[in-house]
């Protein structure tokens, strides 16, 4: 109840401020269970995709959004769920990503959407980052589920950092055909396989989206990008 709620006026909201385009709306099967892999470019992917689609699409977010303490604490807490994410310590090691398989197989065997982000992270200068394999790779093949290629478009231009007023633009989403990966049932315990399965479904994301691939994970590339930002800084700073 709370998410068409939040449905109505979230979605609705977005839809009639950006006006966001779909591409490949078809693909989406009416009823059943089905993967949703998208790039990462801004927080408000997690909004905009789910209001273009009939459907509910659940996805995984981060604990700290549900349990901060007090009345916003609270209100958070509700709205994320209204929107429809599951609340998932990131912050445990291997029983964090076991958690966060487990729920997103759960909802795959109720007949659900799950949307999920392979690269993990945001991308931090709009390139297409190496998804991570463990993931992705291990729902598809424990659920049998069909995988979407999702590109979102644009939408870090919305709102980049330091900008406090969202800029009035039309993001886009482009939804590729579903991707069958039955060959490899059973194959979960191979990393290999694993591997195999998120390039390939990362090669279909770069199709859509055109953005360049980089082969290296989103967080390493973060890290990175904070080092050289600290090096300059330190180098500019005037001699006392």
């Amino acid at each position: 109840m709370l998410y068409g709620a939040m449905k109505v006026s979230v979605g609705a909201g977005l839809k009639a401020t950006f006006r966001p385009w779909v591409e490949g709306k078809e693909h989406v099967p009416a009823e059943g269970p089905a993967i949703l892999a998208s790039n990462h470019l801004s927080f408000s992917d997690s909004f905009f995709l789910p209001a273009v689609l009939d459907r509910r699409v659940t996805f995984i977010a981060k604990a700290e959004y549900f349990n901060s303490p007090g009345v916003k604490g609270r209100l958070t807490a509700a709205f994320f769920r209204g929107v429809g994410q599951l609340p998932v310590d990131r912050t445990g090691g291997r029983g964090a990503g076991e958690a966060a398989i487990a729920s997103a197989i759960a909802v795959l065997e109720r007949g659900e959407l799950f949307g999920i982000y392979p690269e993990g992270t945001r991308s931090p200068d709009g390139r297409l980052y190496r998804g991570k394999s463990g993931g992705l790779a291990r729902v598809a093949l424990a659920t049998g589920a069909p995988v979407l290629p999702v590109a979102m478009i644009d939408t870090e231009k919305i709102q980049p950092p330091g900008k406090v007023v969202p800029k009035l633009m039309r993001p886009g989403i482009r939804i590729g055909a579903p991707l069958d990966f039955s060959r490899y049932q059973g194959m979960e315990g191979d990393r290999f396989i694993l591997r195999s399965l998120t390039d390939e479904v990362m090669y279909a994301i770069m199709r859509l989206s055109g953005q360049e691939y980089v082969d290296v994970y989103a967080t390493v590339a973060k890290r990175q990008l904070a080092e050289a930002a600290k090096g300059k800084d330190a180098a500019e700073a005037p001699e006392e």
